[in-house]
């Protein structure tokens, strides 16, 4: 799987970028989003940032679970106390799977792709709620700082190592 996580600040401007593949299952930590699709992960967060806005105010939960669905792709939110969104786009690896099915029968060859990831699973949901639990420490930790202003982008490259190693660790 490739995971693409941003932070959306207070005026949907990006915050911060990265792009990971998974540590799970015998994966590098390599993100292996399609050189065609590569393009549209910062538009389909934004895209999905109305959603997350209707969402927030309705349950009062931090965790917004799986908000949004595009093609293969999944994205879902945590909303921090100061309205900094947390998205993460989930594309699981459609085409592995279907390398592995077989083509000789009519559901595999009319419909191509098979994906078995379900994005609202408990073993799916519990881990990346742990991610953004684990990241929100590390992002409280950096706004602490007297050198942080509200919507600066975050270049700490100690930030980004705290990110890595959350996904490392639960995606």
């Amino acid at each position: 799987m490739s995971y693409y996580f941003a932070i959306i600040g207070t005026k949907d401007n990006p915050l911060f970028e990265h792009e990971f593949g998974t540590s799970r299952q015998g994966g590098d930590g390599v993100a292996r989003f399609r050189e065609d699709a590569r393009h549209m992960n910062q538009f389909i967060v934004h895209s999905s940032l109305d959603i997350v806005e209707e969402v927030q105010w309705g349950g009062g939960q931090m965790y917004l679970k799986h908000v949004d669905s595009f093609r293969n792709s999944h994205v879902f939110s945590f909303i921090t106390g100061g309205n900094v969104k947390f998205m993460l786009l989930v594309a699981p690896d459609t085409h592995n799977a279907s390398r592995a099915s077989s083509a000789s029968t009519a559901r595999s060859s009319t419909y191509g792709q098979v994906s078995t990831y379900n994005p609202t699973a408990p073993s799916t949901e519990e881990p990346i709620r742990n991610f953004f639990i684990e990241v929100y420490d590390a992002w409280l930790k950096t706004i602490m700082s007297p050198f942080y202003q509200v919507n600066m982008p975050v270049k700490s490259p100690v930030f980004r190592g705290r990110v890595a190693g959350a996904a490392k660790k639960y995606l």
